[in-house]
């Protein structure tokens, strides 16, 4: 997400920074270009003035510091500015009653992702203890019904569908009735959706709003969408009412700049982004963290929650004993990329650390989530005695075991190299030298953390 706005920023900073101090004439110059990232970006045209209007001015007030250069203050205004346009400091949480059950709303285009956005959600809500009930109110699109079940039964929430020819607007008004009487906390209803707005879509969604009067009515936005963001936004906002907004697709979006053009134009807070197509895939949003992203300072936050989520603390202590005591294996390897791949695209986990943003873009191939399989393939066509001995891997077996991954003998001999160059990277470790990474984790191909 926002790679090419991240990238063009960053260069201005790094242009800026050879400045002796913040004056009207740099500070101008530099707002052409923050001017040309944003519209690069996809942020609509109004959005990109009235940021610009708000940079310069405290830009123009900003006292630099004797240990601050002009570049350094400067991207803390952008930063400072940037959180404020993505909804302010903090997250928004979901409008929940006192007494439940929560009727949640989803509402958005077909396409965006709105149906497999409810099965997210419900997941998360379902982590978080609550009781939640699925409402498959999407009678238009075929299928959409059967979809919401398969995903129901994979998260394990109930489904309620349709009996004969009954309308959405009376099954959710159902839903709603059974959800209170069987002491559910949540009831997610997806709705239905159109390639694009009209006067169906709109009413339908006006009597199902009256129908079980939801306590929130997220719309789901595709952040591919570009400009046309901004229309779908403003219109559904302006016929049912919008509470909050669901990014989806970031994880394939370089611009991003529909986040930025749908928050503004509804004013109303972005609450969670979908960041791929598994159930699991839906943070919540975080303006300042995104902003750190955007502009290279990294997310920490963010990328220790995702650790704590999925590393196991007593294997990353057992590793770490092996990592010193040089012990480290191919089941290691293998556990640890497995760990990698829970936590999502590597692309993403770079993002998230300070100063890995620039590299990622110099290491393509390391980031291709098809190479973790692949070598994870390999792995496991070795015998337990070469996972354990991986000097023993030579001629002969480098084929059985290509041959066994449905691999070539080449991507065997660079996981070799791989491993032995991780050797190496932990012997110059042990000497107190460390690199970037994770706690606890290894990334195949960059240096590794401890």
């Amino acid at each position: 997400m926002f790679d090419s706005l991240s990238k063009n920023l960053q260069g201005l900073f790094k242009k800026l920074s050879g400045q002796g101090r913040l004056s009207e004439s740099n500070i101008d110059e530099a707002l052409k270009a923050v001017r040309l990232a944003l519209l690069d970006a996809d942020v609509h045209f109004q959005v990109v003035k009235d940021f610009l209007e708000k940079v310069r001015a405290k830009a123009l007030g900003a006292e630099v510091v004797s240990s601050l250069n002009p570049s350094q203050v400067f991207v803390k205004v952008v930063h400072d500015e940037l959180v404020e346009l993505m909804g302010g400091a903090g997250r928004r949480s979901l409008n929940l009653a006192p007494l439940p059950p929560s009727v949640i709303l989803m509402a958005g285009l077909q396409g965006t992702g709105k149906t497999t956005s409810s099965a997210k959600l419900a997941r998360r809500l379902k982590e978080d203890g609550q009781r939640v009930l699925l409402v498959a109110a999407d009678l238009s699109r075929p299928g959409a019904v059967s979809q919401l079940k398969t995903l129901g039964d994979g998260i394990g929430v109930e489904v309620i569908q349709a009996q004969g020819t009954e309308a959405p607007a009376a099954l959710a008004k159902r839903a709603r009735e059974e959800a209170l009487t069987r002491g559910f906390d949540i009831l997610i209803v997806d709705t239905a959706g159109r390639l694009a707005i009209d006067d169906a879509l709109m009413n339908e969604l006006k009597e199902l709003k009256a129908g079980v009067r939801p306590h929130e009515v997220l719309l789901v936005i595709d952040a591919m969408q570009g400009q046309d963001a901004l229309e779908t936004a403003r219109r559904f906002h302006e016929a049912v009412g919008v509470d909050g907004l669901i990014l989806t697709k970031l994880d394939g979006d370089a611009r991003g700049g529909a986040a930025l053009s749908a928050l503004a134009t509804t004013g109303k807070p972005i609450k969670f982004v979908g960041m791929g197509e598994k159930t699991e895939a839906l943070e919540p949003f975080y303006p300042e963290r995104m902003a750190g992203r955007i502009l290279g300072m990294g997310d920490v936050v963010s990328l220790v929650e995702k650790v704590q989520q999925t590393v196991d603390e007593e294997k990353a202590r057992e590793l770490s004993a092996k990592l010193h005591k040089d012990k480290f294996d191919f089941n290691d390897f293998l556990e640890q990329m497995q760990q990698i791949s829970k936590m999502g695209s590597l692309t993403d986990i770079m993002a998230m650390m300070p100063g890995m943003g620039a590299l990622k873009a110099k290491l393509p191939e390391n980031l291709d989530e098809s190479r973790i399989k692949r070598f994870m393939a390999i792995i496991r066509s070795m015998t337990a005695k070469e996972r354990r001995l991986p000097q023993i891997i030579h001629g002969e077996r480098r084929k059985r075991i290509a041959s066994g991954s449905g691999t070539r003998v080449e991507d065997v001999n660079t996981l070799l190299r791989q491993f032995e160059q991780m050797k190496k990277m932990m012997k110059t470790m042990k000497k107190g030298k460390r690199g970037f990474g994770i706690p606890g984790m290894s990334i195949p191909g960059m240096p590794f953390g401890s």
